[in-house]
Formats: structure tokens, C-alpha cells, sequence
């Protein structure tokens, strides 16, 4: 099940949901005045429990105007929001997949999706006409790069199955990817190295909840090229982070260069910021449904800070 950009909100279970209600208004709560608005109808009928779908903290401030659409992926199981994606309507692009993991997310009870007939479904709650006319990664050079992994949606087929839609998909190169089986882990790309790292820290015994931001750039000045006229190919992808322990919050974001080869392998850290650069970088406003003391203190610690922080 899908949800447009008139969102819904849902009933969330309360060990799993660290969202921007009750759970994550402790001592640390504040005001908010950049957060999304609530609103639309809800599924469930215990609203003490309705969490609204848009004020999730994995959220970045979603943008205004009818050229971009929220859709909400769900499945019927009791994790119910599985990812979310904003898609730019007039570029034909998405702008970003969020999602939250952690050590129950990554449960593997399923495999991967696979299928001969359609390995990548058009996502059945977007408007043909603001997708590309069809399918163009086949004999682009590039391959399709999950944005939500497939491998941190193994909890349920459905759950699964809804990564592969081609609205979670930007086009990368094989190597950037990862998906170029006869280099060994170590020697893949950051981008590769990076997801693995995320599944990690998310699966940390002392990690509460772990939300997750990433795309690829599709502004004219961020682009690689444009397949067909009408395929974006970014030129460089990032990924934010918010994670929540008993601590409290840090974030930390990842600019990556989208190379076809990585002649010398960097560290992690090499391509670490905090968030506050990662939103110069991006234009894009990342876990603005903090409390804004919390969200600026995460989000504008140095670098240097940042690094120490996650083990970098």
C-alpha cells in the first residue's frame, strides 16, 4: 500500500516508533518551528497511538508546491511504514527515500526479491506521466542503485518487494554501486562500504532507532548527465543520519563523488560532514522534526566532533 503526498498517519507500535511524539519528548523537548505540519487521515482507530506519517524524524522538510509528491510505502505487517520517497514530479527524479532501522528492521526473514518477469515495478501509486516514459537504466551503462537497500528490508517479502520499484532507484555506476562481485568487500566502493556500515550501527545492541536520509543530486548543476532526456544520473550521492540511544541523539552526514572507479581507497571519514554542511551541500532540510535545541546542536557539532562520535 502507497500513500500520496495527502499523508496519511499510522498506528505505530511503541517499541519500534521513536518518532517526534511522546517517545522523543523527554527532558531534550523544546520548540519546533520548522518542523512538517500534520495532517491528513490516519490508519487505525487508537488516535493516542496515531503517529503522523510526515513527522517522523526520519523526515527531512519536505518541499512545497505541486511539482513534488511524498509517497508512503507500507506493508500490513506491525512495522507498517516500510520507506518514504519524495519525487520530483517535473524532474522525474526522486529527491530522497527515508527510512528508519534497527536490530528488529534487519531481521532476515525473507530473500531477496528476485523476478524474471519484472525485476523493477513501476511504483503503482505514481502517475505514469511523471516517470520517465519507460524503464532506461536497461542499456544505460548503469545499474539500478537502490536507495532504501534491499538488504535492510528483509523483514518481509512485501517489504522487500517495495524496494525494488524504480521511485527507490537512481542510475550508478556498476563499481559505485557495489554490485561488481569480483572485487572483495574491503576494496568496493565508499558507497558500498557505507551501506554495510549503516546496518551496523543500526544493529548495535545499544542503538534505540537509527533514521535514515539518502539520494542522489538531480539539480542541472548537480548532474552527471540526462539519459533520453529524462533519466538523471547524479553526480554526487549522500546519506544523513540521526541515530537515538540512551544518550540521546547524533547525526552525522556522507558526500560521496558518484565515480565509475575509485583509484585509491579512502576511509570512511574521508567523506564525513556534519548535517548543517550536508544541507548547504543538498539544499535539502534533514531531521527538521527534532526540537529545534536538539536538531541544532546534532546537526552543527564539527566535523572532527562528528567522527569521534560514530567511530570514524
Amino acid at each position: 500500500m502507497t500513500i500520496n503526498f495527502r499523508l496519511l498517519c499510522l498506528l505505530v507500535l511503541p517499541f519500534v516508533a521513536f518518532s517526534c511524539s511522546k517517545e522523543d519528548d523527554s527532558e531534550e523537548e523544546g520548540p519546533n518551528v520548522n518542523a512538517n505540519e500534520a495532517s491528513g487521515e490516519y490508519i487505525g482507530s487508537n488516535t493516542s497511538d496515531v503517529e503522523w506519517v510526515q513527522q517522523r524524524l526520519e523526515f527531512p522538510k519536505v518541499m512545497d508546491g505541486d511539482n513534488y509528491q511524498v509517497l508512503v510505502h507500507t506493508t500490513a505487517d506491525a512495522w507498517r511504514v516500510n520507506y518514504c520517497v519524495e519525487w520530483d514530479k517535473e524532474k522525474k527524479s526522486q529527491r530522497w527515500s527515508c527510512y528508519q532501522l534497527n536490530s528488529a528492521l534487519l531481521k532476515k526473514n525473507t530473500s531477496r526479491y528476485s523476478s524474471n518477469d519484472n525485476q523493477y515495478p513501476f511504483d503503482p501509486e505514481l502517475n505514469r506521466q511523471f516517470y520517465p516514459s519507460e524503464d532506461l537504466y536497461y542499456g544505460s551503462g548503469f545499474d539500478h542503485g537502490h536507495i532504501c537497500p534491499s538488504a535492510d528490508r528483509l523483514y518481509s517479502s512485501t517489504a522487500n518487494l517495495q524496494t525494488f520499484y524504480l521511485t527507490n532507484m537512481q542510475p550508478q555506476y556498476k563499481n559505485f554501486n557495489g554490485s561488481n562481485n569480483s572485487a572483495t568487500v574491503n576494496d568496493r566502493s565508499p558507497w558500498y562500504r557505507l551501506e554495510g556500515q549503516v546496518r551496523s550501527w543500526a544493529n548495535a545492541t545499544t542503538t534505540e532507532m537509527l533514521y535514515v536520509v539518502k539520494g542522489g543530486t538531480i539539480d542541472d548543476d548537480k548532474i552527471i548527465k540526462v539519459i533520453d532526456k529524462e533519466l538523471r544520473v547524479p553526480k554526487y550521492f549522500f546519506v544523513a543520519l540521526l541515530l537515538k540511544n540512551a544518550q540521546g541523539y547524533k547525526a552525522v552526514g556522507f558526500w560521496m563523488e558518484h565515480l565509475s572507479n575509485y583509484a585509491e581507497k579512502l576511509p570512511l571519514s574521508a567523506y564525513a560532514v556534519n548535517i548543517r554542511r550536508l544541507e548547504q551541500l543538498t539544499g535539502i532540510d534533514f531531521f527538521c522534526n527534532l526540537p529545534d535545541n536538539v536538531e541544532e546542536h546534532v546537526e552543527t557539532l564539527p566535523v572532527e566532533n562528528v567522527k569521534r562520535a560514530w567511530g570514524l
